[in-house]
């Protein structure tokens, strides 16, 4: 990357797979973001660029530069399952198929629907939200975003499937969610989450 980064003109087309990689979600997504940044800008490169990458929040950086287009590989669910249709279609993927394409890669699915559940109860800690506040702060003049609740790892650490909550909590956390500005897969997870916190209680 930093050979290309160093060397490439706007007359090179770059092929790039998996930027940030290897390194914590926080970590890769922030070089990624910045790396197409820097591509992206006529002014320090503004070459033409096809950029894979499994940080589905990077979609959100097409409504921040003029010259950044989404597409994806089409897919059909069914229930938990999944098809790739194998065709390529304007748009970015949403959300993440981990889970699904293990499920097709044989792992036993007690280990997926396990890998599910986990993934429901790590879904407030989405750094989707985070990325979205990002862009309106950039955007927006004087207007600060209402801050989102995100827990830490040491929150996390303490977090337990089998927590006391409360009646009261649940109907607060509902009246309180901002559901026009929340996406399908979202406002899905949390009505998961919080049904699941009902059913799980002692």
């Amino acid at each position: 990357m930093a050979n290309i980064l160093r060397n490439a003109t706007s007359k090179s087309l770059l092929i790039l797979d998996e930027i940030g990689r290897g390194t914590s979600t926080y970590d890769g997504l922030a070089i990624a973001w910045a790396v197409i940044e820097h591509i992206s800008d006529k002014r320090l490169l503004g070459a033409k660029t096809l950029f894979a990458t499994h940080y589905h929040e990077l979609t959100e950086l097409k409504d921040k530069m003029d010259n950044v287009n989404n597409y994806c590989i089409a897919v059909k669910e069914s229930g938990e399952d999944i098809v790739f249709l194998r065709k390529i279609i304007p748009g970015g993927a949403d959300k993440s198929y981990g889970i699904q394409v293990a499920r097709l890669a044989g792992v036993p699915q007690m280990v997926t629907d396990r890998a599910m559940e986990i993934a429901t109860q790590l879904s407030e800690n989405d750094i989707s939200s985070k990325v979205q506040g990002i862009l309106k702060k950039q955007k927006s003049s004087g207007t600060k975003p209402k801050p989102v609740k995100h827990y830490d790892d040491v929150d996390l650490a303490q977090m337990s499937l089998s927590d006391t909550v409360k009646e009261e909590d649940v109907l607060k956390e509902l009246k309180e969610l901002d559901i026009n500005n929340m996406k399908p897969l979202d406002a899905l997870n949390t009505l998961y989450r919080l049904q699941n916190q009902l059913n799980n209680r002692w």
